[in-house]
């Protein structure tokens, strides 16, 4: 099962908490070999974003973020694990498990 992970920011985490995450290196390495990671990347600072909506039929671009939020996605992986504790196990070796927080969301196909 696919499962997308955002790597998201987090105002609360401590300098301890900083000093205790692994090398996100070693994290690469691990995921990698063992077949887990498929795709991921850094994105760009939240005042780079831009959101698309549409209503009452009117297209509304707006610069920046939607949410109003202190805690910021700042990279997705996605990763291939047999299910979500396996998926959980994957994102506590991540470095941003210690300064930051891992959301993990399970695909939904649109054929099933």
């Amino acid at each position: 099962m696919k499962y997308l992970m955002f790597v998201c920011t987090d105002p609360d985490h401590t300098e301890a908490d900083a000093k205790a995450a692994p090398d996100i290196e070693e994290w690469f390495d691990y995921v990698t070999g063992a077949g887990k990671h498929v795709i991921g990347d850094r994105l760009r600072p939240a005042s780079a974003a831009t959101t698309v909506r549409v209503r009452d039929g009117q297209l509304l671009v707006t610069d920046g973020p939607f949410a109003e939020s202190n805690e910021w996605i700042v990279g997705f992986d996605v990763l291939e694990c047999a299910d979500l504790d396996e998926a959980i196990e994957v994102a506590s070796k991540h470095s941003m498990a210690y300064t930051g927080r891992l959301e993990l969301r399970p695909f939904w196909p649109l054929d099933g």
